[in-house]
């Protein structure tokens, strides 16, 4: 089809069967409406759809009183869709629920540069979580460890029991496994005794499953040993799940801000190096690919919190935190790569009952939670990309800025057509605050009607 001009997209074929493009050239530059639009035509989007992604409330309020306690409301984040990514050679648009300009922007930036260049490849582990059991009075700690291991089988009988479907869909508990810790520092008693439950949790995140498992074996724990249970719930820590993704992009393809490939490839790895080296900025750089897998976590309803949790532990398992992506360059490629723990569900929780949720879900049009693990870790990378490659060039805040002064045309008074005229004269002027965007704002003459509703 022919490039597009203005509002109008470029409509990239499929082949038959295929997912469709997440290739939406111009995308940004059409009115809301124009958007929903496209949307509908690609993805087929009923008329519900529509309405839900138009509307302000995409979770009604008595749904909302079923969910967590003493609710008095919802509360809502922009949703915006990262462009471009392509993971083993499937397109995806990614769901996006975030309030940092740019974090929507650099995925969709990121992902079209990757794409060009062949797109991500992405692999994940089999869903495999933790549940802890913590043995205490236990008596000899070697004795009691090995009739944890050799009542294995009578343990893992009693912890499927309590979910028998799971274990008739494939899934359950798999293993037993004994560690013994020595006493925290400073502190007297016997060496710390825990039992790991280790379970295959399908298509669920697989918290609430774990947790009634391990509460359920621990009366026979105590049985087999004699000792007295404490803590019995799942970690987040889920080094058994782990997902991870990489690009290779030829290093002519980097080239930009009237610099050759070669040198940003060069700042993109130092980047990675510094990271490696200091977890000062090894936080930094990890921030910054939770800014994208956070978003579309929230957006599809995830425990963005555990998948927080468990990727910062695992980023610091050799005892230093390090950085989760590594960047290097090889074989004339700027080539990245990425790990993490990354525990997702596409049933359980909000998942099914907030309408929301099941929008984005179908927009990103994933097939299980190991496929959509995948996605995740490749637009965590995208993320990162976008961000060392600003930082190891230009710096990053005049990009950032740019996609700020909206922002701060807003919050100084300007709405419909005037948000933009004075977001570009703002970045224009080299000054992007409140101050200078009312100055301008009192140059303009009325805004249109259309676009953000005056405030009551």
């Amino acid at each position: 089809m022919k490039q597009g001009t203005g509002a109008v997209l470029r409509v990239d074929s499929d082949a038959e069967g295929q997912a469709p493009s997440s290739r939406f050239p111009g995308f940004h530059k059409l009115t809301l409406e124009q958007r929903l639009a496209e949307l509908a035509r690609r993805h087929g989007l009923s008329s519900e759809d529509l309405e839900l992604l138009r509307s302000a409330e995409t979770l009604p309020l008595g749904t909302a009183n079923t969910m967590i306690e003493n609710a008095v409301g919802t509360f809502s984040l922009p949703l915006g869709l990262g462009l471009n990514l392509q993971v083993n050679g499937r397109d995806y648009l990614v769901p996006m629920a975030v309030e940092e300009p740019s974090v929507v922007a650099a995925v969709s930036f990121a992902a079209k540069i990757v794409r060009e260049a062949g797109g991500f490849t992405a692999d994940a582990d089999d869903p495999l979580m933790i549940g802890q059991v913590q043995v205490t009075r236990y008596g000899d700690p070697t004795i009691a460890a090995e009739k944890i291991r050799a009542h294995k089988e009578q343990i893992l009988a009693l912890a499927n029991s309590f979910h028998p479907s799971m274990q008739r869909r494939g899934g359950g508990a798999r293993d037993v496994e004994v560690r013994l810790l020595p006493a925290p520092e400073g502190s007297k008693g016997e060496p710390l005794l825990v039992v790991h439950l280790v379970i295959d949790t399908q298509e669920a995140m697989g918290a609430n499953l774990i947790n009634t498992m391990a509460e359920g074996v621990a009366p026979l724990i105590e049985q087999i040993t004699g000792g007295h249970v404490y803590l019995r719930i799942l970690s987040n820590l889920a080094d058994r799940r782990l997902a991870r993704a990489s690009c290779q992009i030829p290093l002519a393809a980097l080239a930009d801000f009237d610099m050759p490939g070669p040198v940003i490839a060069e700042g993109i790895s130092q980047a990675s190096r510094f990271a490696r080296a200091d977890p000062y900025r090894a936080a930094t750089h990890n921030k910054g690919i939770m800014n994208g897998i956070d978003a579309v976590a929230i957006a599809t309803g995830q425990d963005w919190r555990a998948i927080e949790a468990g990727a910062h532990a695992f980023a610091c398992r050799d005892g230093q935190y390090r950085p989760l992506s590594q960047w290097y360059v090889e074989d004339s490629h700027l080539v990245g790569r990425i790990e993490l723990p990354l525990a997702l569900g596409t049933v359980g929780g909000p998942i099914k009952i907030h309408p929301g949720v099941q929008l984005a879900l179908k927009l990103m049009g994933t097939h299980g939670a190991r496929e959509m693990s995948m996605v995740f870790a490749a637009v965590g990378l995208a993320q990162n990309f976008a961000a060392i490659r600003a930082l190891g060039s230009i710096g990053i805040q005049k990009g950032h800025m740019a996609l700020h002064a909206r922002c701060v045309a807003v919050t100084a008074g300007a709405r419909g057509d005037h948000v933009e005229k004075v977001a570009h004269l703002l970045v224009k002027s080299g000054t992007v605050k409140v101050d200078k965007a009312r100055e301008i704002l009192a140059s303009l003459g009325p805004a249109d009607a259309h676009g953000l509703p005056e405030r009551s």
